[in-house]
Protein backbone atom coordinates (compact mmCIF):
# COMPACT_ATOMS: atom_id res chain seq x y z
CA UNK A 1 0.00 0.00 0.00
CA UNK A 2 1.24 3.51 -0.73
CA UNK A 3 2.00 6.14 1.85
CA UNK A 4 -0.54 8.84 1.04
CA UNK A 5 0.11 12.54 1.50
CA UNK A 6 -3.29 14.19 1.02
CA UNK A 7 -4.96 17.54 1.57
CA UNK A 8 -4.58 21.25 0.79
CA UNK A 9 -1.02 21.37 2.16
CA UNK A 10 0.20 18.19 0.47
CA UNK A 11 1.95 20.14 -2.30
CA UNK A 12 4.02 22.00 0.29
CA UNK A 13 5.10 18.74 1.93
CA UNK A 14 5.97 17.06 -1.37
CA UNK A 15 7.83 20.16 -2.54
CA UNK A 16 9.93 20.08 0.63
CA UNK A 17 10.72 16.41 0.02
CA UNK A 18 11.23 16.24 -3.74
CA UNK A 19 11.28 19.76 -5.15
CA UNK A 20 9.18 21.45 -7.83
CA UNK A 21 9.34 18.68 -10.45
CA UNK A 22 7.36 16.25 -8.32
CA UNK A 23 5.19 18.81 -6.53
CA UNK A 24 4.02 20.13 -9.91
CA UNK A 25 3.07 16.74 -11.36
CA UNK A 26 -0.21 16.82 -13.26
CA UNK A 27 -3.18 14.82 -12.00
CA UNK A 28 -2.69 11.07 -12.58
CA UNK A 29 0.97 11.45 -13.58
CA UNK A 30 3.86 9.79 -11.75
CA UNK A 31 7.59 10.17 -11.14
CA UNK A 32 10.21 7.55 -10.33
CA UNK A 33 13.38 8.38 -8.45
CA UNK A 34 15.02 8.53 -5.05
CA UNK A 35 14.33 10.40 -1.84
CA UNK A 36 17.94 10.64 -0.76
CA UNK A 37 18.83 7.00 -1.31
CA UNK A 38 15.28 5.65 -0.79
CA UNK A 39 13.84 4.37 -4.11
CA UNK A 40 10.23 5.48 -4.64
CA UNK A 41 7.52 6.15 -7.19
CA UNK A 42 5.34 9.20 -6.52
CA UNK A 43 1.95 9.51 -8.19
CA UNK A 44 -0.41 12.49 -8.28
CA UNK A 45 -3.33 10.39 -7.08
CA UNK A 46 -5.15 9.51 -3.88
CA UNK A 47 -8.14 7.99 -2.15
CA UNK A 48 -9.65 11.25 -0.93
CA UNK A 49 -10.79 13.47 -3.78
CA UNK A 50 -8.39 16.09 -2.38
CA UNK A 51 -5.13 17.44 -3.74
CA UNK A 52 -2.74 14.63 -2.98
CA UNK A 53 0.09 12.24 -3.75
CA UNK A 54 0.86 8.57 -3.17
CA UNK A 55 4.42 7.44 -2.43
CA UNK A 56 5.20 3.85 -3.40
CA UNK A 57 8.26 2.47 -1.65
CA UNK A 58 10.41 0.21 -3.86
CA UNK A 59 12.52 -1.21 -1.02
CA UNK A 60 10.42 -2.58 1.82
CA UNK A 61 13.31 -2.44 4.25
CA UNK A 62 13.31 1.39 4.11
CA UNK A 63 9.76 1.97 5.35
CA UNK A 64 10.67 3.54 8.68
CA UNK A 65 13.12 5.91 6.99
CA UNK A 66 10.51 7.01 4.47
CA UNK A 67 7.93 7.57 7.21
CA UNK A 68 10.34 9.68 9.25
CA UNK A 69 11.32 11.80 6.25
CA UNK A 70 7.68 12.53 5.36
CA UNK A 71 6.69 13.36 8.94
CA UNK A 72 9.72 15.61 9.33
CA UNK A 73 8.91 17.49 6.11
CA UNK A 74 5.27 17.83 7.17
CA UNK A 75 5.91 19.08 10.69
CA UNK A 76 5.88 22.72 9.60
CA UNK A 77 2.48 22.11 7.97
CA UNK A 78 0.92 20.33 10.96
CA UNK A 79 0.88 16.95 9.22
CA UNK A 80 -1.12 14.23 10.98
CA UNK A 81 -1.21 10.46 10.55
CA UNK A 82 -4.74 9.12 10.04
CA UNK A 83 -6.54 6.15 8.55
CA UNK A 84 -8.02 6.46 5.04
CA UNK A 85 -10.92 8.93 4.99
CA UNK A 86 -14.15 7.16 4.06
CA UNK A 87 -16.02 10.48 4.04
CA UNK A 88 -13.74 12.02 1.43
CA UNK A 89 -13.64 9.01 -0.87
CA UNK A 90 -17.45 8.64 -0.75
CA UNK A 91 -17.94 12.32 -1.58
CA UNK A 92 -15.59 11.89 -4.54
CA UNK A 93 -17.26 8.73 -5.89
CA UNK A 94 -14.20 6.55 -5.21
CA UNK A 95 -14.95 2.84 -4.80
CA UNK A 96 -13.40 0.27 -2.47
CA UNK A 97 -12.64 -2.96 -4.33
CA UNK A 98 -13.68 -6.03 -2.36
CA UNK A 99 -16.24 -4.07 -0.38
CA UNK A 100 -18.25 -2.00 -2.85
CA UNK A 101 -17.67 -4.30 -5.81
CA UNK A 102 -15.95 -7.58 -6.67
CA UNK A 103 -14.47 -9.36 -9.68
CA UNK A 104 -18.01 -10.44 -10.59
CA UNK A 105 -19.01 -6.85 -11.40
CA UNK A 106 -18.17 -5.03 -14.63
CA UNK A 107 -17.67 -1.30 -15.21
CA UNK A 108 -21.21 -1.19 -16.62
CA UNK A 109 -22.58 -2.28 -13.24
CA UNK A 110 -20.91 0.63 -11.42
CA UNK A 111 -22.09 4.22 -11.76
CA UNK A 112 -19.50 6.34 -13.55
CA UNK A 113 -17.13 3.51 -14.46
CA UNK A 114 -18.66 3.01 -17.89
CA UNK A 115 -16.64 5.98 -19.16
CA UNK A 116 -13.41 4.03 -18.65
CA UNK A 117 -14.27 1.35 -21.22
CA UNK A 118 -12.71 2.16 -24.61
CA UNK A 119 -13.79 -0.36 -27.21
CA UNK A 120 -11.34 1.14 -29.71
CA UNK A 121 -8.51 -0.42 -27.68
CA UNK A 122 -7.57 -4.10 -27.48
CA UNK A 123 -7.92 -5.77 -24.09
CA UNK A 124 -8.84 -9.09 -22.46
CA UNK A 125 -12.60 -9.46 -22.03
CA UNK A 126 -13.47 -6.95 -24.74
CA UNK A 127 -16.12 -9.09 -26.42
CA UNK A 128 -17.73 -9.96 -23.10
CA UNK A 129 -17.99 -6.28 -22.21
CA UNK A 130 -19.42 -5.53 -25.65
CA UNK A 131 -22.16 -8.04 -24.92
CA UNK A 132 -22.82 -6.57 -21.47
CA UNK A 133 -23.01 -3.07 -22.95
CA UNK A 134 -25.43 -4.22 -25.65
CA UNK A 135 -27.67 -6.30 -23.39
CA UNK A 136 -27.60 -3.97 -20.40
CA UNK A 137 -27.18 -4.88 -16.73
CA UNK A 138 -29.70 -6.06 -14.16
CA UNK A 139 -28.25 -4.16 -11.18
CA UNK A 140 -26.26 -1.01 -10.49
CA UNK A 141 -24.04 0.41 -7.76
CA UNK A 142 -25.44 3.88 -7.10
CA UNK A 143 -25.07 6.75 -4.69
CA UNK A 144 -27.62 7.24 -1.92
CA UNK A 145 -28.35 9.93 0.64
CA UNK A 146 -29.77 8.78 3.96
CA UNK A 147 -31.81 10.55 6.62
CA UNK A 148 -31.43 10.28 10.38
CA UNK A 149 -28.69 11.15 12.84
CA UNK A 150 -25.17 11.63 11.45
CA UNK A 151 -23.34 8.33 11.04
CA UNK A 152 -20.30 8.32 13.33
CA UNK A 153 -18.64 5.15 12.04
CA UNK A 154 -18.38 3.23 8.80
CA UNK A 155 -20.54 0.16 8.21
CA UNK A 156 -19.46 -3.01 9.98
CA UNK A 157 -21.75 -5.06 7.73
CA UNK A 158 -23.98 -4.56 4.70
CA UNK A 159 -27.50 -3.24 5.34
CA UNK A 160 -30.56 -4.42 3.42
CA UNK A 161 -32.18 -1.97 1.01
CA UNK A 162 -35.96 -2.22 0.67
CA UNK A 163 -38.61 -0.90 -1.67
CA UNK A 164 -42.27 -1.16 -0.70
CA UNK A 165 -41.36 -3.62 2.05
CA UNK A 166 -39.34 -5.97 -0.17
CA UNK A 167 -35.56 -6.39 0.08
CA UNK A 168 -34.15 -5.30 -3.29
CA UNK A 169 -30.47 -4.65 -2.60
CA UNK A 170 -27.82 -3.79 -0.04
CA UNK A 171 -26.03 -0.73 1.29
CA UNK A 172 -22.30 -1.46 1.09
CA UNK A 173 -20.67 1.80 2.25
CA UNK A 174 -21.91 4.85 4.16
CA UNK A 175 -20.64 7.71 6.28
CA UNK A 176 -21.57 11.24 7.30
CA UNK A 177 -20.31 14.02 5.05
CA UNK A 178 -19.59 17.09 7.15
CA UNK A 179 -19.17 19.20 4.01
CA UNK A 180 -22.52 18.15 2.57
CA UNK A 181 -24.15 17.92 6.01
CA UNK A 182 -25.84 14.59 5.28
CA UNK A 183 -25.28 10.85 5.36
CA UNK A 184 -24.10 9.46 2.04
CA UNK A 185 -23.23 6.02 0.72
CA UNK A 186 -23.29 3.43 -2.04
CA UNK A 187 -25.95 0.77 -2.58
CA UNK A 188 -26.59 -2.04 -5.03
CA UNK A 189 -30.11 -1.85 -6.45
CA UNK A 190 -32.00 -3.35 -9.42
CA UNK A 191 -31.43 -1.37 -12.60
CA UNK A 192 -35.06 -0.20 -12.62
CA UNK A 193 -34.45 1.56 -9.27
CA UNK A 194 -31.08 3.08 -10.18
CA UNK A 195 -32.32 6.43 -11.49
CA UNK A 196 -31.36 9.36 -9.19
CA UNK A 197 -34.26 10.44 -7.00
CA UNK A 198 -35.67 6.95 -6.36
CA UNK A 199 -37.03 6.60 -2.83
CA UNK A 200 -35.82 3.58 -0.86
CA UNK A 201 -35.61 2.33 2.71
CA UNK A 202 -32.45 1.05 4.36
CA UNK A 203 -32.67 -1.31 7.31
CA UNK A 204 -30.04 -0.13 9.82
CA UNK A 205 -29.30 -1.90 13.13
CA UNK A 206 -31.35 0.87 14.79
CA UNK A 207 -34.32 0.55 12.46
CA UNK A 208 -35.48 1.71 9.01
CA UNK A 209 -33.85 4.79 7.46
CA UNK A 210 -35.24 6.65 4.45
CA UNK A 211 -32.86 6.87 1.50
CA UNK A 212 -32.86 8.42 -1.98
CA UNK A 213 -30.63 7.42 -4.89
CA UNK A 214 -28.23 10.13 -6.02
CA UNK A 215 -25.89 10.85 -8.91
CA UNK A 216 -22.17 10.26 -8.39
CA UNK A 217 -19.93 11.82 -7.41
CA UNK A 218 -21.63 13.72 -4.61
CA UNK A 219 -19.07 16.52 -4.82
CA UNK A 220 -16.76 18.12 -7.41
CA UNK A 221 -17.83 16.15 -10.53
CA UNK A 222 -15.08 17.71 -12.68
CA UNK A 223 -12.34 16.81 -10.14
CA UNK A 224 -11.32 20.45 -9.87
CA UNK A 225 -10.12 19.95 -6.27
CA UNK A 226 -7.60 17.12 -6.87
CA UNK A 227 -6.47 18.73 -10.13
CA UNK A 228 -5.71 21.98 -8.31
Amino acid sequence: SPLQVQGPKSKDVIRALFGDEVADLRYYRCWEGDLGSIPVIVSRTGWTGEVGYEIYLRDGSRGSELWDRVMEAGEAHQIRAIAPSDQRRLEAGIFNYGNDMTVEDTPFHISGMERLVEFEAEFIGKETLRRVAAEGVDRKLVGVTLTGEPFRMWLEDFWDVRREGQVVGRLVSASHSFRLKENIGYAWVPIELAEPGTELEVLSPDGPVAAITAALPFLDPNKDIPKG
